[in-house]
Order: structure tokens, then sequence, then C-alpha cells
């Protein structure tokens, strides 16, 4: 057994815990007003046709925002030869590294123990927010392999954006794009791959979380806006009634990617175009239109807030698996395993095993 950097630090939450008494559930309304909430997160991976040296990358939260995301620390324990923590210099992305040698059955658990509070932004009030680094304007504006700012994506972008007159107009104006012509496709593997160029010119503007919201980054940095996908994982059922924005439990195939936007008077704006098609498509009975009075909740609501019921990974792009056999992944968001034979396909149960589940703890007086 191994165990490392398990911190359970305390934090002041307990007078922010209990939800506000005869709130509607049928009201999308995130607010920090709504209290910080304390989860457990378990991730354990095993490997199930091991060869050779065989090596395992376990996202842990590794996002540290004091207003709506505080990490508390992580302990984990199994039978590797070695594990240790590593962090990507370049987006802070956190990640546990485990390594097995010959013959071993690899198994692997991590729990992370976080802090969330409901975020949300007034968009109406007039402000300024402290200018980003240049460093991070650049990192943040830049193209990745998936996420080009040229050709089409900038035509589309200056195309949906060239009547907007100030940034928040802008970002207003591509949110609204991509929730009109985007639909979420159930068939798509995982959270999709978020390939824009290949979306935009085949027009097939459907897929899921990693495709939609990556669309809404691409366009954004494309108009000049610095913006980034979150990515990360669902940990409790919604407070709001929504069945298709929570989950709770076993949470193994619950993650979710996300979007920020850059504006001069709000600094980072959390927005999610791609949980409005979500919204339409899975939510009981299935199937509502844009006018439903459900998604026209939730698509006032999500430009500008998020229910915190979800952990954040990171936000890198193209990020290098450290020890590995030269492999960059476009996001970080699945466990990710390798053995002798190459990666293993993290959505491929029959070689590579993994289960995470989330556990809400409660405050004590």
């Amino acid at each position: 057994m191994q165990r490392r950097e398990f911190l359970w630090t305390s934090v002041a939450l307990a007078a922010g815990v209990m939800w506000p008494a005869g709130r509607s559930m049928a009201a999308f309304d995130p607010s920090p007003d709504n209290g910080w909430r304390v989860f457990d997160v378990t991730t354990r991976v095993e490997v199930l046709q091991a060869d050779g040296t065989t090596r395992a990358w376990l996202p842990v939260p590794s996002v540290q925002e004091e207003s709506w995301i505080r990490n508390m620390g992580n302990l984990w324990q199994g039978n590797a030869r070695t594990a240790r923590l590593l962090r990507n210099p370049e987006y802070g992305a956190e990640m546990l590294y485990a390594e097995w040698a010959t013959a071993e059955k690899p198994v692997i658990e991590v729990t992370s123990r976080i802090a969330t509070r409901d975020r949300a932004i007034d968009l109406s009030r007039i402000g300024k927010a402290a200018p980003l680094s240049r460093a991070e304007r650049n990192l943040t504006t830049r193209a990745t392999k998936l996420l080009p700012t040229d050709g089409i994506v900038r035509k589309t972008a200056l195309d949906i954006t060239r009547r907007a007159r100030t940034d928040q107009d802008k970002a207003r104006a591509i949110y609204d794009w991509v929730v009109d012509n985007t639909a979420r496709n159930p068939k798509t593997p995982g959270c999709g791959l978020g390939d824009i160029r290949f979306m935009l010119e085949t027009g097939d503007l459907t897929g899921k979380c990693a495709d939609l919201n990556a669309l809404y980054v691409g366009l954004a940095r494309a108009a000049g806006l610095p913006a980034r996908d979150v990515y990360g994982i669902r940990v409790a059922d919604s407070r709001f009634g929504y069945k298709s924005l929570g989950k709770s439990g076993d949470i193994t195939k619950a993650q979710h990617c996300r979007a920020e936007v850059w504006l001069a008077a709000h600094g980072w704006v959390p927005v999610d175009p791609a949980d409005v098609r979500k919204v339409m498509l899975e939510e009981p009975p299935g199937g509502r239109g844009l006018n439903d009075d459900m998604v026209v909740d939730a698509r006032k609501r999500l430009f500008g807030s998020w229910e915190m019921n979800w952990l954040a990974y990171n936000t890198a792009h193209d990020l290098p698996l450290p020890g590995s056999r030269k492999v960059t992944l476009p996001f970080l968001m699945y466990p990710q395993a390798e053995t002798a034979a190459g990666m293993l396909d993290s959505l491929d149960a029959a070689t590579f095993s993994y289960r995470i589940t989330s556990q809400e703890i409660t405050a004590r007086s």
C-alpha cells in the first residue's frame, strides 16, 4: 500500500452545506449562495491483459479556484512498483502515474477529496477584471491540433460575430450559434473527440460535450476571445431536478467537458452549450425543443453559471503522457494505460477496467 498527499484539510464549509429550504426543484438556478459541498471521488484501475512493463495515468483534480473549487488532497494505494503525482508544467494538469513490472496484475486506486460551490456571474454588472497575463492569454487563444483557429473555423467565427460590438456580445453570439446549430449524438463514443475543423467542413455538427464545447472554444479563440475547455466528471445528481445533468454513486461514465471564456469585465465566465443540447435530447420524456421551458431555463443559465455537482480535472490540450512511448493525448479526462503492446483503449472494458465512484461528505457541526 502506498499513501501520499493525503491532506484532508479542514475548510470552513459547514455553514454553507445545507441547501436553502423551499427552492423549486424545477428552477435551474446555480448560485454561490447554495453553499459548499464536499465529495470523495475514487478511481480504481485494473489492467486485465498486462504485457511487459505496464503504466497507467489517472487524472486527479488540478483546477484550484477559491471561489468555486478547492482540492483537499489525494490518497492512493495499490501494487504498483512506482506511484507518484505528476504535473504538466504548461497547463498545470495533474495525474497519478503508476508503473508495474512484468507478470504483475496491475491495480491502482486513488481517492481525491474536493469542495465545490456553484458558480454564477452577474453579466449585467459593469466591472473590470484583472487582466490575463501574456502567457495565459497566449495559451488560451492559440490553436491546438484539434482546435485550429484559421480557415473555416475563423471564417465561421467572424460570420457569427460580425454584428457583435463587445467581447460579451461575441461570446454570447457564439454560444447561441452552437446551441442553435449543433445536436447531441448518443452514438458518439465516450465524450467525443473535438475535431472542430472536421465538424465544420463536413457539416456534421453532432457529438457530445468534448465536441460541442470544443466547437465553442475554438470559435471563441478564432474570434479573438481567450477560451478554454475544462475537463472533468459529474459527481452528484442535479439539485434542480434535471436528470440529464447529474450522476451520483457509480460515475464511471459521467465524464463531462465544460468551457470558459474570458471577458474583460468579469474574468473567466462559465458556459456549457453542450449541456443545453443534452437537456433537449435526454431530459424525460426526451426530444424537447428549443422553446421547451426546461431548455429555455437551462440555456439562459448555462451562459454564465455552472451547477458544481461536477469535478474539474484540468484544462489541458495536446497533453504528453510522461513515461509513455511518445504518446500525446488531445485531452486527459479518462484513466489511461499502456503495456508493451501499446496504449489501451480507455473505453474498452475487455482489456482495461476502471470504476469511478463519488460520495458526498456530510459536514459535522
